[in-house]
């Protein structure tokens, strides 16, 4: 396959993946903000949002203020923003037309009509009513895209990069919820105790990773954040955990492997060794937010990695 095609391919998943992300990203803040807390813990939820996302200074270029209006609209509709969720579809459109003719008909369509119907939503009152409600649309156009691809496209390489670009982005950004909850958010604590509003708050978070039911059925007991951290993390069973994410990568990995890219299916085969042979009671030992301080570098160099060996270069 043309690095160039390969290239589309990859970041059309990647960009799907991210708007699905960042709208369960901001889904999960919106839940959170609705609990009894302080302005100044609204606000530090949200700014630790941008901050885990690396998009703070960018904000605050844009905006006096930090309120969540503004934070929404700066997530959702700026198209200067290149992680909003406009900016996401947009560019997964773009890619996925450039390779029009190694996609099916259906995948196609998928990509298409979801940028055509993201512009009627964002005209009408919708995200400014019920931002929940546009959150929920945005992630099931990113499920019905995967369910399409999977469902109609030959199972050659078209496909593996498709897999790989999808679990790289979505083990950064599941890293990125945890850490953001975790650590930016006002709950670092791993203890056992928990209060009517913690339910709720790490309820919210289990739901933003469409881990609520999951995770009654793995534990059967309280939702404690070590466990949700367990989840999330070491869990080869949970769709979303950082381990079910690099299985897929190294996989993926292994079905396009060419003659320069052994070292980065090593690399892979690390990051996945490592969480598959991980404790969590170590890993809260050592932090857990420098673990996925680690983890989000790792995952980037990785990114890199894939594109010298398979896609268009980096520019320098």
């Amino acid at each position: 396959m043309l690095s160039r095609t390969a290239d589309h391919l990859f970041w059309m998943a990647r960009y799907t993946e991210r708007a699905e992300n960042t709208a369960r990203m901001l889904d999960v803040n919106v839940q959170t903000s609705m609990l009894p807390q302080s302005d100044e813990e609204n606000a530090h939820g949200w700014r630790a949002m941008l901050g885990i996302s690396e998009l703070q200074s960018a904000f605050d270029r844009k905006y006096d203020t930090l309120e969540a209006r503004a934070v929404i609209d700066f997530m959702v509709r700026d198209p200067d923003n290149p992680s909003s969720i406009v900016a996401c579809l947009t560019e997964a459109r773009e890619n996925a037309r450039a390779v029009r003719g190694t996609l099916t008909t259906e995948v196609w369509e998928i990509q298409n009509q979801t940028w055509l119907d993201m512009q009627k939503r964002l005209n009408s009152d919708l995200l400014d009513n019920d931002p929940s409600k546009f959150f929920e649309w945005v992630k099931f156009r990113s499920h019905l895209s995967r369910g399409v691809t999977v469902g109609t496209m030959l199972r050659d390489e078209a496909v593996h990069f498709i897999r790989l670009g999808t679990f790289l982005e979505r083990a950064d950004n599941t890293a990125r919820i945890l850490d953001v909850k975790f650590h930016g958010g006002g709950a670092e604590s791993t203890g056992e105790a928990m209060t009517q509003r913690d339910f709720y708050y790490w309820g919210a978070l289990l739901r933003s990773v469409s881990g609520f039911e999951i995770y009654r059925k793995v534990y059967r007991d309280v939702i404690t954040p070590a466990r949700i951290a367990e989840l999330l993390m070491l869990r080869g069973d949970m769709p979303r955990s950082l381990l079910a994410c690099m299985d897929e990568v190294v996989q993926n990995l292994g079905e396009v492997r060419n003659d320069v890219s052994a070292d980065t299916e090593r690399f892979a085969g690390r990051l996945r060794a490592e969480l598959q042979f991980g404790k969590i009671d170590d890993i809260l030992a050592a932090g857990l937010h420098d673990t996925l301080t680690g983890f989000l570098a790792d995952i980037n160099q990785l990114g890199n990695r894939v594109s010298r060996d398979f896609l268009v270069p980096l520019a320098a």
